[in-house]
C-alpha cells in the first residue's frame, strides 16, 4: 500500500497553479497583461506581482527565510492595493523574474522544513503556522487567482484552458458557444421571470 506523501501532494497542486497562472500571459501585449477587467481593477500582471509578495512573505517571513518581493499592502505599509498592479516602470520580465526567484526560494523552505515546523505571523500577537498549513493556505490562494486569471484572459481574447495542453473545455466551436451562452441566458432570464416558454410552431398541412 502506498503510503501518502500529503507535502508532495500540496507541491504539485502548487506548482501546477503557478505554470497555469504565468501561462496566462502568454501571447499578450503589454497594454492587455496591465489592463484593468473588473470595476476593482483585476489584471493579470497584477496578480502574479501578488503572489510573488504573498509566496515571499509566507514561505520567507513567517519562517525566518526573508526574501526580497513585492511588498503585500494589506501585511504591511504599502499603499492600498500596491501589489495588485504594475507601475509603468516595472516591467513583465521584473515580476515574473521576480515571481519565479520567488518561488524557486519558497520550494527551498518547503523541502528543508518539515511540515510541522512552526513559523510565525511578524507583529505583536501574530499568529503562528505550521509549514503544512502554510502550504496549503498558498496552494488555495495560487490556486483561487489562477481563476481569476482564467476569467480576465477570456474577456480579454477569447482564451480559455485549465492548463498548457488540457482545456477541461466541452467541445465546441465557435457557433456551439454561442448557443450555449444564449441558451445559459435565456435560462437565467426566465429563472427571473422574464421569458416565458414559447408554444410549439404550428404544424402546417
Amino acid at each position: 500500500m502506498t503510503s501518502p506523501d500529503f507535502k508532495a501532494d500540496l507541491r504539485i497542486i502548487l506548482q501546477d497553479a503557478r505554470d497555469t497562472l504565468l501561462w496566462k500571459l502568454e501571447g499578450l501585449s503589454e497594454y492587455d497583461i496591465r489592463r484593468p477587467m473588473t470595476p476593482t481593477g483585476t489584471n493579470l500582471l497584477g496578480l502574479v506581482k501578488h503572489l510573488a509578495g504573498a509566496e515571499a512573505f509566507y514561505f520567507g517571513t513567517v519562517f525566518g527565510r526573508p526574501v526580497d518581493g513585492p511588498e503585500l499592502w494589506i501585511a504591511g505599509n504599502a499603499e492600498p492595493n500596491a501589489d495588485l498592479w504594475a507601475t509603468p516602470d516595472e516591467t513583465r520580465d521584473q515580476i515574473v523574474g521576480d515571481y519565479r526567484r520567488i518561488c524557486a526560494h519558497s520550494d527551498t523552505t518547503i523541502e528543508t522544513l518539515p511540515l510541522d515546523a512552526i513559523g510565525r505571523i511578524p507583529g505583536a500577537g501574530g499568529n503562528e503556522l505550521t509549514l503544512h498549513r502554510t502550504l496549503v493556505h498558498m496552494t488555495y490562494e495560487t490556486s483561487r487567482h489562477t481563476g481569476h486569471a482564467d476569467v480576465v484572459r477570456e474577456l480579454i481574447d477569447g482564451t480559455v484552458g485549465q492548463r498548457v495542453g488540457g482545456t477541461n473545455m466541452a467541445p465546441g466551436d465557435t457557433s456551439w458557444w454561442t448557443e450555449h451562452r444564449d441558451r445559459v441566458e435565456r435560462a437565467a432570464l426566465k429563472g427571473r421571470g422574464e421569458l416565458r416558454d414559447q408554444p410549439p410552431p404550428a404544424r402546417t398541412q
